[in-house]
């Protein structure tokens, strides 16, 4: 077991995952209403497909090899890695799919959505039960820190300027504080200053 010190605070991860549950809901309802090729909508799903992708990238890059060095003599928990790893091949032909369905106004995008989101909130939810707490377990506070690190270098600047009010958009008061509470108050400051009212701008997923 990791000498942590402290439990690895995973506040912005759970919020990660309540963001993209929420994004394939507002498309389904989106496409319920008949609104799925408006600009908004388009947009929502663009963003969407490009945080899933930055979020799935990195953990393959920079938090799974972290976890992995740890548990050579584990096989349990080999498997689970290679079950992470297999779970995010299984998204990525499933988002093309709805893509394309949306773009195209096909009849079967409503099942396409729900086949995404099934696959997407399965991964999370094991993700959750199963591979936090390994990561609780090997890895340090500040060995996860360079997970986060990563994915901010990812983003860059301008992404993360994206990334963090896409994350708050929607959510309880309460839940808006633990996630920004998270984040050095720079990173607050700047967001309610500035980040905010860019994003709101871009009126993702608005009529």
């Amino acid at each position: 077991m990791a000498d942590t010190q402290q439990d690895i605070d995973f506040t912005i991860m759970y919020a990660t995952h309540r963001a993209f549950r929420r994004d394939l809901r507002r498309l389904a309802a989106a496409v319920e209403a008949g609104r799925a090729g408006t600009p908004q909508v388009l947009a929502g799903w663009e963003n969407f497909s490009l945080q899933l992708d930055n979020h799935h990238s990195v953990e393959d890059a920079a938090l799974w090899p972290q976890v992995e060095a740890r548990i050579e003599d584990r096989p349990e928990d080999q498997r689970l890695m290679e079950a992470m790893e297999a779970e995010h091949a299984e998204l990525g032909p499933r988002i093309a799919e709805v893509d394309t369905a949306l773009r195209a106004g096909a009849d079967d995008l409503p099942a396409r959505i729900e086949d995404l989101y099934l696959v997407m909130d399965h991964h999370f939810a094991h993700e959750e039960d199963r591979a936090l707490p390994l990561i609780q377990d090997v890895l340090t506070p500040a060995e996860w820190r360079k997970f986060g690190l990563a994915n901010a270098r990812n983003l860059g600047v301008k992404g993360v300027a994206v990334y963090v009010p896409w994350v708050a958009d929607g959510t309880t008061a309460q839940e808006q504080r633990e996630f920004l509470s998270a984040f050095p108050p720079p990173v607050r400051a700047v967001n309610k200053l500035l980040w905010q009212r860019s994003y709101r701008k871009k009126q993702l997923w608005q009529v």
